[in-house]
């Protein structure tokens, strides 16, 4: 990468990516999100790494946008295509994230604001300090979420508490944010390390090539029919039913040990 705006760790096989710019509290810029996308395609085809965790340096996640870069993009007056060319390639680095087959854990904290949550919404998972703050209050812009904001987070919440947020730029204390399932766990601040190497754990416990599937699955049909999704049940569960693993996970059950899943 060109710049140490996003940092990456890998350890085992847990790849930490993180936001480093805690100086503008990590508003994203293009260069962030350019080299964020470079960093998930590398992890896409990376067999070791089975677990992306992202999380932001300094004293929050992430402010939202950098608005150096949207005054660069009123400077420019675009037309609207030239417009909608822009936020496509914006979108595709969310995108990148959500359609990865492997499980994307968010780590919280202090606040979340704007595309920062839109990016946070763009994981599997997101765990919450106690002292986390998200919204999305791009109306307090005149402007709407546009990175996949309205979509994913009216599907995360529902209709009613997206508009909400949506609407009235409500931002939601950790507590309120669990209620409403945005975020799966809040921790305590110190604590957070701590439940993300639980989750961790979880995930490792399970067959990648299983998760990467399931998620793919869920994304992509819990939208259609009943039957309709049953049926692309079946037809994933054809593509694992002869893999290594599931000898592995039955052999590992029958014998009552742990698993020793390789993604074959």
């Amino acid at each position: 990468m060109s710049s140490n705006l996003i940092l990456t760790e890998k350890k085992d096989s847990v790849l930490t990516i993180t936001l480093n710019r805690p100086e503008k509290r990590n508003a994203l810029n293009h260069e962030m999100c350019r080299d964020l996308k470079k960093v998930i395609e590398e992890a896409a085809e990376d067999r070791a790494v089975r677990i992306l965790v992202l999380r932001g340096a300094g004293m929050c996640f992430c402010a939202g946008v950098d608005f150096n870069m949207l005054a660069e993009l009123n400077a420019k007056n675009p037309s609207p295509p030239e417009f909608r060319f822009f936020l496509d390639g914006l979108q595709g680095v969310f995108n990148a994230m959500e359609t990865l087959e492997k499980p994307v854990i968010a780590l919280l904290h202090n606040f979340c604001y704007g595309m920062g949550t839109e990016l946070a919404l763009a994981a599997d998972f997101r765990i919450a300090a106690g002292d986390l703050r998200i919204g999305i209050q791009e109306v307090e812009l005149g402007l709407i979420p546009d990175v996949g904001g309205s979509t994913r987070l009216t599907r995360a919440v529902g209709i009613p508490m997206a508009k909400e947020m949506i609407m009235t730029a409500r931002v939601l204390d950790a507590a309120e944010a669990h209620h409403i399932r945005l975020v799966n766990e809040v921790a305590p601040a110190s604590e957070l390390d701590a439940a993300l190497a639980r989750w961790v754990e979880k995930l490792r416990g399970c067959a990648p090539l299983a998760v990467g599937t399931a998620k793919m699955l869920i994304d992509r049909a819990a939208h259609l029919d009943k039957m309709t999704f049953m049926k692309l049940e079946g037809l994933a569960q054809c593509s694992l039913l002869k893999t290594e693993d599931v000898m592995e996970g039955v052999a590992a059950r029958m014998q009552k040990r742990k698993p020793d899943f390789k993604g074959k």
